[in-house]
């Protein structure tokens, strides 16, 4: 066996290393039974390596393209036109060529096919597709070898250099093979997807077909046939008209040639023709696991692959056993928490549902999907689930109607036990009275009982946990969760926050049907009480006030010194830092057991790293004059007064007047508690983690694991098991962080059916102007302002005056809702976190903005009319 050539019948996906993506899926390839792989090499990547990276200029050239900026192409352009020359005047050293031409002699005296095969391309995690150079109808081994060379240099094309910058790929870590396979003249040839591009619906074939080469569709020159195939059916075909085709020329290379007038309008491929290639797709795709890209050529009837890769946009289908149709919901849309979690993350939230005796979620890349599957097929419970959906997300509950007008799909939805919510203990009778009891009574005292219940038991629990070590830190986390879930659905407890939501509801409903005031509860509930996520960003602007009296303090926040280890031992060195210090300390006792994403335990909390509240703080200082918390408090209180007197002045009745005053009134007291329960779970989360990564630090220190966050990739049994034997094999720790990585680059679907169809909700057109970009209205008003396009809290720089976009929120973000006058948010709905906080402020906003961050340019100016529901891009 050559170092630096590789038959296909050598070559399996354990030696990707030497022959790249493309490579060693043509050797797995050409040993499936059945399937035709024109006979072929690989030069490994052994000889780029001799060629290449050992010659001094390249190398230096190579380094050369550290520090290009993907969006410099004057400079990606000069630097690879060097590179590229250089690469190509190499001399192919004796033995390397000997290789080459041996294995060309055993193919015989025939043109072949010079491909470029890279060791980051046509991979599971990504395709980078396109990115390296192809050279068709090669003629002798001397054109062989130079075109080699051209695949070696290709590697450093302006796209492909450019796309491992924005993919942050190390130029020296991507190195490439070359193909070299027997060209196949066909009359027709296309691509082959085994799951619809469109929709990813895993049972639909997709094919693309045309005249001649394959490479004049890759690259665009010709419109195809594209034909549907599902379960041996032909479901739909586009048949186009082709006036060009791709042919090898006689003296090498490729030229473009008419199509007879007879032609262009026909089928390219026959019906069983296409029959047959849906066969052979679903036998290539058996044989890696996964859904793939075919491409195909069709010479003398018989149908070649010439390349397979894995689909890598497709999202993960939630696994179902029963052979029946499934319709899952993303419960990340629900929580406002989209990214993918971490297995600890995802094992530790899955305990509520056990404690709480539900069945599981499904959990489908790293992100939880429920079943709605009984709910769409009970009648009573379809409407319910709809309606309740729509409060959260209209686009989900819109997806679920599409879903529901698919008859035939619909009848075969599995059934089964219908969820309900949860109530409480003892289900929803305990909450009803409660509820009923409550509405009665408008006890102001409450909501403080409630919450003052909790914190005497999150006290308890920091107190017992601080003496747990090794195995029983396990054991009483798991059995704190009975406490836990005891503690969030209480029926009191649920009763409270469910009477905050209705009364916003019946004040909404009720002063728009009697004086045609539209969500007249957004004024109403401004600085309502007890709201911990409003206080949470109200609180920061105290820590603020009392930071702003110490440049040396202020200095230190913002030169970047201060970091997460030793933030406050270098604080405390400042001047002020003393005063300022447990000021910081005490707002994060309060709300430190915050960040962004926090329902994945996995995340970094605020006490673990204070530094992700500097940019806050320092924006605060900037943007607001001192005072600015009691201000914006009595603001609120007052706005609230006023538009309360105003609207039961209104009333034509007495009677409406005191039922409308008696609204209000429980709304004032109880919509704020709205946001606790989540907040207590956190408070518990907050200790747990700290109790957990004490034993993660243990393990670092026994040499069992590298770092403390390499716990974050094995499930909570896993973790406990680790701790128990002190053994573990790393290699887990290593494919789950690969895996993690490549999950949180995907977009989750809404609604995805077991069949992999990722199903879009749409927006009634409206009123909206044209062009403007269609959500839900969930705080009333209208603003213009620049927006400022915002991913993650730790790249926050808003100015008084921006309208922040982001893809969702949670509670942690309330503290930059203070800095910005208006919202977009790509997830969520009525009652979503998002929602209540820019009601609580006063912000209008919109949410469910689907591609709001790709849409929206950071510095647009854009108007948001928080009371229609819609953003509009002014420049």
């Amino acid at each position: 066996m050559s170092a630096y050539v590789l038959g296909f019948h050598e070559i399996d996906k354990t030696q990707l290393p030497q022959v790249g993506g493309k490579g060693a899926n043509l050797g797995g390839l050409s040993g499936i039974d059945g399937v035709r792989v024109p006979d072929g090499f690989c030069v490994t990547t052994a000889a780029y390596r001799a060629v290449v990276e050992q010659d001094p200029t390249v190398s230096a050239l190579i380094d050369g393209l550290a520090g290009l900026r993907a969006d410099d192409r004057p400079a990606i352009a000069a630097a690879c036109t060097r590179l590229r020359a250089a690469i190509e005047a190499l001399a192919v050293p004796a033995e390397i060529e000997r290789d080459i031409v041996t294995h060309l002699a055993e193919l015989g005296d025939v043109p072949c096919a010079v491909r470029s095969s890279a060791t980051a391309e046509d991979l599971p995690s990504s395709s980078f597709a396109g990115q390296q150079d192809t050279y068709l109808n090669v003629r002798g081994p001397g054109s062989v070898v130079h075109n080699v060379r051209r695949c070696w240099a290709s590697l450093f094309t302006d796209r492909a250099v450019a796309y491992r910058i924005r993919s942050g790929f190390d130029h020296r870590a991507v190195q490439v093979s070359v193909v070299v396979q027997r060209m196949v003249f066909p009359e027709a040839a296309g691509i082959m997807f085994t799951a619809d591009p469109v929709t990813s619906n895993r049972r639909v074939v997709s094919i693309d077909a045309g005249y001649g080469l394959g490479e004049a569709l890759v690259s665009g020159l010709v419109n195809a046939d594209t034909y549907r195939v599902k379960a041996g059916r032909i479901i739909d075909k586009v048949v186009s008209t082709q006036t060009m085709e791709l042919r090898a020329s006689a003296g090498g290379g490729t030229e473009e040639r008419p199509v007879e007038a007879a032609r262009q309008n026909a089928q390219t491929l026959a019906d069983e023709q296409i029959l047959q290639l849906e066969t052979l797709g679903r036998r290539i795709e058996a044989h890696f696991g996964r859904p793939q890209d075919i491409e195909w050529g069709l010479s003398d009837g018989v149908f070649h692959v010439l390349q397979s890769r894995p689909i890598t946009t497709l999202y993960p289908v939630p696994v179902s056993h029963d052979g029946k149709n499934h319709v899952y919901i993303s419960y990340g849309h629900r929580q406002m928490m989209t990214d993918a979690f971490t297995p600890l993350g995802l094992s530790f939230f899955l305990l509520l549902d056990e404690w709480l005796g539900r069945p599981k979620m499904d959990v489908a890349g790293n992100r939880f999907y429920k079943d709605m599957s009984n709910e769409l097929s009970s009648t009573w419970a379809r409407p319910v689930t709809l309606k309740s959906l729509g409060q959260v997300d209209v686009l989900m509950a819109n997806a679920l109607r599409t879903v529901l007008s698919r008859k035939d799909f619909v009848q075969s939805l599995a059934h089964g036990k219908t969820s309900v919510m949860n109530f409480g203990k003892g289900g929803p009778l305990p909450m009803a009275r409660q509820y009923l009891k409550l509405s009665r009574e408008d006890d102001p005292r409450v909501v403080p009982e409630l919450i003052a219940q909790n914190e005497a038991s999150v006290a308890r629990l920091r107190e017992a946990i601080a003496g747990k070590s090794g195995d029983e830190v396990f054991a009483f986390i798991i059995e704190d969760h009975r406490e836990l879930t005891d503690i969030m659905f209480e029926p009191r407890s649920v009763a409270a926050a469910f009477l905050g939501i209705q009364s916003v509801n019946w004040v909404n409903k009720h002063m728009n049907a009697w004086l045609g005031v539209k969500n007249a509860a957004d004024a109403v509930g401004q600085s309502a009480d007890h709201n911990v996520v409003a206080a949470m960003g109200l609180d920061l602007l105290y820590v603020s006030d009392v930071v702003r009296r110490y440049p040396d303090v202020i200095d230190y926040l913002g030169e970047g010194e201060a970091e997460r280890d030793t933030f406050f031992s270098g604080l405390s060195e400042r001047d002020g830092g003393d005063v300022v210090r447990p000021v910081i300390e005490e707002y994060l006792l309060k709300y430190g057991m915050h960040c962004q994403g926090d329902i994945d335990l996995t995340r970094t909390r605020w006490s673990e790293d204070p530094t992700l509240l500097v940019p806050l703080i320092l924006g605060n200082i900037k943007n607001f004059a001192p005072g600015e918390r009691e201000r914006r408090i009595e603001q609120g209180r007052a706005e609230a007064e006023r538009t309360m007197a105003d609207l039961l002045a209104k009333l034509p009745s007495k009677r409406k007047a005191k039922k409308a005053a008696r609204q209000m009134s429980l709304m004032r007291h109880f919509i704020g508690y709205r946001e606790y329960s989540k907040h207590a779970c956190l408070q518990r989360y907050g200790l747990y983690k700290q109790a957990l990564m004490g034993e993660a630090r243990k393990l670092v220190a026994q040499g069992v694991i590298k770092d403390p966050e390499d716990v974050y990739f094995l499930s909570l049994e896993e973790f406990r098991e680790v701790v128990n034997t002190g053994r573990l094999d790393y290699t887990v720790i290593t494919e789950r962080r690969e895996a993690h990585e490549s999950y949180q680059k995907l977009t989750p679907p809404r609604v995805i059916t077991s069949e992999g169809e990722v199903i879009n909700g749409e927006y009634d057109a409206g009123n909206r102007p044209e062009g403007a970009l269609a959500g839900i209205p969930v705080s009333s008003g209208v603003v213009e302002g620049r927006a400022r396009v915002v991913l993650s809290m730790e790249d926050a720089e808003v100015e008084e005056g921006d309208i922040l976009v982001t893809v969702f929120t949670d509670p942690s973000w309330s503290a930059l809702f203070v800095s910005v006058k208006g919202v977009v948010i790509e997830v969520g709905g009525v009652m979503t976190h998002g929602a209540v906080i820019a009601r609580e402020y006063g912000l209008p906003a919109v949410v469910g903005v689907r591609g709001a961050t790709e849409r929206i340019h950071d510095g647009q100016l854009i108007r948001v009319n928080g009371s229609e529901g819609y953003v509009e891009v002014l420049s």
